[in-house]
């Protein structure tokens, strides 16, 4: 498989190409930050913020989960841009007790309404099993929830700022720095939803459930969101993005802490510490790409010259690729036995990926018995058995 020549991503990471000297699109991209004129940029922020501010209840939205960035976002929102938000939260379910502790420590001391909305748990389990049959990736519900959302309670409250975290191009090449990136519908529908709309799943799910009860998963109409205004942007293309600096920051005003995430090194204690279900989704992409979560966090290390390529191949070595403690849970919630998930798993690698046919057993977290005990799942005709999910890809 061929690596990048500077960081060691492979040429299994979505959207990456290589140039004539072997050097990776996302490297390329972040080389742009360097030449970018970040003060004009905040003067284009200070426009937009000015347009919206002391206009309505609320000057913006900020989507939020608790983690780095979003508390990152957050905190600039309020401290430095003097903004009053409305903090949404989609909670996915898998919240882990030290994010809850960290979400209502900010926000209590940041001084900020907060909205949380949890979808529908039986719905939630039959997403989590269809769109890993037919995507190797369980986190649809997650991933379209977190964007769409937001975007129905700008329509409801009529708040046509929304301010987001990171732009996509900080660990993909969906877009690169040379631009101001939008979160919008095309980006929904590019990188978020799987190539499976709301309305695709509820097609495969029959009848239990309306089109109403897909409406969290559903991305509002161009026409509505644009008869309101709606700006929808990433804060890191208007400032800087240093996610180390960062952390250092909101630990040390605001008392955030970070966690340990099943295969992430120590030394990364900020990095995805949300979900308790992590470890499965960076196992899974480990086995279909041949990499995981520190090969991407060791390269963003070697980028900025924190970490030589020795150092970070000896982390990769050591973390990634190992069975996480929590897939019994997620076996659990989504009806399957490991066999039928390792089937499921191997139909979705690909075809120049080799991974070993046996994996060690992750370390167990300090946390792990008090992770939620939600039901497990209760097999049901509206759901395709692994028999015809075999058909179907025969």
């Amino acid at each position: 498989m061929k690596y990048c020549s500077k960081c060691l991503l492979p040429e299994s990471h979505e959207t990456i190409s290589f140039d004539a000297n072997g050097v990776c699109s996302v490297c390329l991209n972040i080389t742009q930050k360097g030449s970018i004129d970040w003060d004009s940029k905040r003067v284009e922020l200070d426009e937009i913020v000015r347009k919206f501010q002391g206009k309505g209840d609320y000057d913006c939205i900020v989507p939020f989960s608790g983690g780095k960035d979003s508390v990152w976002t957050l905190y600039y929102t309020v401290k430095i841009l003097g903004l009053k938000p409305l903090v949404v939260s989609f909670d996915h379910g898998f919240y882990r007790p030290n994010l809850v502790k960290n979400r209502e420590k900010v926000t209590k001391q940041l001084g900020v309404d907060v909205l949380i909305f949890t979808p529908n748990w039986r719905l939630v389990q039959k997403l989590m099993l269809q769109s890993f049959l037919e995507k190797g990736d369980f986190c649809w519900h997650c991933h379209t929830g977190i964007f769409s959302y937001p975007m129905w309670i700008a329509l409801e409250k009529k708040i046509p700022l929304i301010l987001w975290g990171e732009p996509s191009s900080e660990y993909t090449s969906y877009y690169d720095y040379s631009e101001t990136e939008h979160v919008d519908e095309d980006r929904f529908n590019r990188i978020i939803n799987l190539g499976m709309t709301a309305q695709d799943m509820q097609a495969r799910l029959g009848d239990e459930f309306l089109a109403r009860d897909f409406k969290p998963f559903t991305y509002p109409s161009p026409k509505d969101l644009k008869e309101l205004g709606v700006i929808s942007v990433p804060l890191g293309s208007f400032i800087p993005w240093d996610v180390k600096k960062q952390v250092g920051i909101i630990s040390e005003e605001l008392g955030w802490q970070g966690d340990q995430v099943e295969g992430i090194p120590s030394q990364y204690p900020y990095e995805k510490i949300e979900c308790y279900l992590q470890g499965v989704r960076d196992y899974i992409k480990y086995r279909k790409r041949g990499f995981a979560r520190t090969t991407h966090l060791t390269s963003i290390d070697i980028r900025n010259n924190r970490m030589s390529r020795t150092e970070a191949l000896k982390l990769v070595a050591e973390h990634e690729g190992k069975r996480p403690q929590s897939l019994d849970l997620f076996l659990s919630y989504v009806g399957l036995t490991e066999e039928e998930f390792d089937e499921v798993v191997e139909s979705h690698k690909l075809a120049w990926v080799e991974t070993p046919r046996t994996f060690q057993l992750s370390t167990r977290l300090h946390d792990s018995d008090e992770w939620n005990k939600n039901p497990p799942m209760q097999r049901d005709q509206s759901l395709p058995t692994i028999e015809e999910w075999r058909e179907f890809n025969q």
